[in-house]
């Protein structure tokens, strides 16, 4: 696997997704993180886009599944995500996800609650 990656921080999306019958009805607000591993040394010698993974095409398809998705679960949005990514671009070896609620329904105040995965390209 290659040790390079690309990383995307602080993408905000409004999703439905919970367990709780007032998460089932309003999108709340969630914040992801990924780590694309793929190899950047063919782009970092030709400073040309074709020569890497472009991010705002995994963005834009990672929007589009958070939106869609209806889970009620963190741990399945986020194989979803993976899954997105992976079709993007076929350079893309692995991909760590977190996905975060950033307004967790606890009764503490818990900034925000979320999962982490790794998965690699099947």
């Amino acid at each position: 696997m290659a040790e390079d990656r690309i990383e995307l921080r602080g993408l905000r999306v409004a999703a439905v997704v919970g367990v709780l019958p007032h998460e089932r009805t309003a999108a709340q607000p969630l914040e992801l993180d990924l780590d694309l591993h793929v190899d950047t040394s063919a782009a970092g010698r030709s400073d040309d886009l074709t020569d890497t993974v472009d991010y705002g095409a995994v963005c834009a398809a990672v929007e589009a599944v958070v939106t869609e998705s209806r889970c009620q679960l963190l741990e399945a949005l986020a194989e979803q995500v993976a899954d997105a990514a992976f079709t993007v671009d076929a350079r893309i070896e692995a991909v760590t996800v977190a996905v975060a609620k950033l307004r967790p329904p606890v009764p503490q105040l818990l900034a925000s609650s979320g999962v982490r995965i790794t998965r690699h390209r099947p």
